[in-house]
This record gives structure tokens, C-alpha cells and sequence, in this order.
């Protein structure tokens, strides 16, 4: 399963993109602001890292489906991501829900998601069945 996130709409404060799962639109996305400006996948330069503030980096990441303590369910984990631990894609409706994970839901209002629960188990459920079929689950950044 391949899933692609493109960011579209770079703001001050967050960034809202689309998701596609193996091609096919499948919802919208919002982030913390975009720090990896020159989209080479590493913050350097004048790139800096701010906690709970900083969206990860451009790049392709492998997926696995596992337990998030923080939540208390399964959720989707982002692996090896450059200065960033724990990213996983979870519901949420602004960047405050973020701390650089990916949320999911539909941009209906401006910097929000809407349906983001709903959206979010609706992908789980994909990426469950895929992990046990063994596919391989990758997410590019682009």
C-alpha cells in the first residue's frame, strides 16, 4: 500500500494537503508549519526543529500498523522519521492536535478538519488489512 501526501497549502501556523491511498484521493490533511523549506528531506541551514510546532520532513517513511500507548488503540506509525519520534496518523482538527503527527479529515473551515474520527478508522481499516496481507505500507511526502 502506498500512500502519498502532498501538501498543498503552506500557513504561518499549519499545512493543510491531501492524502491519496494507492492513487486515489482519499481525504485532507493538516500539519504543524512546514520547516523543511527546501523539501530535501533534513532541516538544515537555518531549518530548525520546534516541538509541537514543526511538521517532519519531505521524504518516503514505512508504515506499520501498531498499539499507541498515548491513545489506547491501534494507529498508523511513521518509522525512522529524521528528529521526530512517535509520529503516527490520527484524527485531530487543528495543528494543536498535532505535535508533528499527520492528522486526517476533511478541510471544511479554514485550518480545521471536520470528520476526522471517522476519516482516520476508515484509513485504519486499510492499513490493518494491508499490514495482515504483508503488504508493504509507505508513505511519501511530497
Amino acid at each position: 500500500m502506498k500512500l502519498r501526501l502532498e501538501r498543498l497549502w503552506p500557513k504561518k501556523d499549519y499545512t493543510v494537503g491531501r492524502l491519496y491511498v494507492d492513487d486515489r484521493l482519499f481525504c485532507n490533511t493538516l500539519e504543524d508549519r512546514i520547516v523543511d523549506k527546501n523539501k530535501n528531506g533534513v532541516f538544515d541551514g537555518d531549518e530548525k526543529k520546534v516541538y509541537s510546532e514543526s511538521a517532519i520532513p519531505y521524504g518516503t517513511y514505512k508504515i506499520i500498523y501498531n498499539w499507541s500507548p498515548k491513545f489506547g488503540r491501534n494507529l498508523p506509525r511513521l518509522l525512522n522519521v529524521p528528529h521526530f519520534e512517535g509520529i503516527l496518523i490520527h484524527p485531530g482538527n487543528t495543528a494543536a492536535d498535532s505535535a508533528g503527527c499527520i492528522l486526517v479529515g476533511k478541510n471544511t473551515e479554514v485550518g480545521r478538519l471536520t470528520n476526522s474520527r471517522y476519516i482516520s478508522d476508515e484509513l485504519n481499516k486499510l492499513i490493518d488489512e494491508a499490514q495482515q496481507k504483508g503488504e508493504p505500507i509507505t508513505i511519501e511526502i511530497v
